[in-house]
């Protein structure tokens, strides 16, 4: 019987851990698992905050930002911001020079890159301020007095006003 299982034998037969098949067949639902896994860890790590916790409260404020936009559009008030890598230059055209105004820059997917600037007059109707960090196309922006009466404007970062690199 020993000389059967002798592997110099060629009609014995070796242990399943040595042969094929059963590798095979054990490999193919490890690596479902492992990829659902991997896909698990990406959904959770890298998740979309498209969706407000508080939405009602977000609702009531809509209002207040239509009516802030509207009476920046009453007033005749518009705004060219230009973004480098670094800082933000804000032109003002209307009837109100106010001394401070606040910028929101939003990422369109992920809201704990969102951060506000404070721009400060450099000289009537400019503005410019610091950015923390530098934007790119499609992110959102808002100038907004928030001094009554207070408006409000916003837009996207594009092409047109997002200036080089190299620029200050």
């Amino acid at each position: 019987m020993i000389d059967e299982l002798r592997e110099d034998n060629p009609g014995a037969t070796r242990a399943w851990y040595q042969q094929f098949w059963p590798w095979f067949l054990i490999l193919l639902p490890a690596s479902v698992v492992v990829a659902g896994l991997t896909t698990l860890y990406i959904a959770n790590r890298y998740s979309d905050d498209l969706v407000v916790e508080d939405y009602y409260r977000e609702g009531l404020a809509i209002n207040r930002q239509l009516e802030k936009k509207r009476r920046a559009a009453d007033l005749g008030i518009s705004v060219s911001p230009v973004f480098n890598q670094h800082s933000v230059a804000v032109q003002v055209i209307g009837p109100l020079e106010p001394t401070e105004l606040f910028l929101l820059l939003s990422h369109p997917l992920e809201s704990d890159r969102d951060f506000w600037v404070q721009l400060s007059q450099i000289e009537p109707g400019y503005y410019a301020a610091v950015i923390p960090h530098p934007v790119a196309p499609r992110w959102h922006w808002t100038i907004e007095q928030r001094a009554e009466p207070g408006w409000r404007l916003d837009g996207t970062v594009d092409s047109d006003n997002l200036g080089s690199p190299g620029e200050n």
